[in-house]
């Protein structure tokens, strides 16, 4: 069965890989631009071909995808809306994977918000790509346990590798008319929005949350956006840039990352705030 793949990022190549070996891939599709980023480089490392674009519109406009003649398309942290024209190109529509048990968290961040909200558990869901953000029926769904140490990074990473058996599973039984999708309980849907670099920002004279509050926070917007401060770091009050990192590591601007412990031998003078702060999180 030929399938299109929409994708980015370095976290859908277990997916890509998975269509590469198993099925007929004739196109990738991708809003990475440089032939060295993660899907690119992946491609041509393997002779498949791939098209990038920069916005919706460019999907229109692409006939490549329709020459494609291929079955079914796949999408998976690609970034763009795909058109109602675009998606009913294919005989079988297009799959969604996303990194929730859906219908809760919906939209662009879901496994950052599983994380800051201290789930013990999310999954993967894939689903009927319709005009609504992550609104379609279900094909399949897996969970998975979320553990104590869990970056965003390390979850999706677990979570996509965990898509690429689930959809391997799926193409088939839509490949041999075996597929059954349930609609989404769409009042039970919960909702997630983009993160920007200010999300992460922590202003140490209001404290947002508990000491455990704070510590999901670093684990859930690592890599990015980060959690980071302004906060002056010697007895010059120099304010610089401070950002918190998983397994209570600390990094000023223009310097390494150190333990908590050593950047309070290093740094005594600093902002007491902050001094409090890493105290408390030893």
């Amino acid at each position: 069965m030929k399938v299109v793949f929409f994708c980015s990022s370095r976290y859908v190549i277990p997916v890509l890989e998975m269509l590469h070996n198993n099925f007929d891939l004739p196109l990738v599709v991708t809003t990475e631009q440089n032939k060295m980023d993660p899907v690119p480089f992946y491609c041509n490392s393997k002779k498949i071909e791939y098209i990038t674009v920069r916005k919706s519109a460019d999907l229109i406009s692409n006939y490549q995808i329709e020459q494609s003649m291929a079955l079914v398309g796949v999408v998976a942290d690609f970034g763009l809306l795909i058109p109602e024209r675009v998606i009913s190109a294919f005989s079988y529509g297009i799959l969604n994977i996303h990194p929730s048990l859906l219908p809760k968290y919906r939209g662009p961040s879901p496994v950052q918000n599983a994380i800051l909200n201290g789930d013990a558990q999310t999954g993967v869901s894939i689903i009927k790509l319709d005009k609504y953000v992550d609104h379609g029926p279900i094909l399949a769904q897996i969970e998975e346990k979320i553990k104590p140490n869990d970056t965003a990074k390390t979850l999706y990473e677990r979570l996509f590798k965990l898509s690429a058996r689930l959809l391997e599973k799926a193409l088939v039984k839509l490949e041999n008319s075996q597929a059954h999708f349930s609609p989404q309980d769409q009042e039970s849907a919960t909702f997630t929005k983009p993160l920007a670099k200010d999300d992460g920002y922590y202003d140490l004279k209001s404290i947002p949350g508990s000491k455990d509050f704070f510590e999901r926070m670093v684990r859930a917007y690592y890599p990015w956006p980060g959690v980071w401060i302004k906060a002056s770091v010697n007895e010059n009050e120099q304010v610089k840039m401070v950002k918190f990192l998983p397994d209570k590591k600390i990094q000023v601007e223009g310097g390494n990352e150190m333990s908590y412990k050593d950047f309070l031998n290093g740094y005594p003078n600093a902002d007491k705030n902050l001094i409090e702060l890493l105290k408390e999180g030893l």
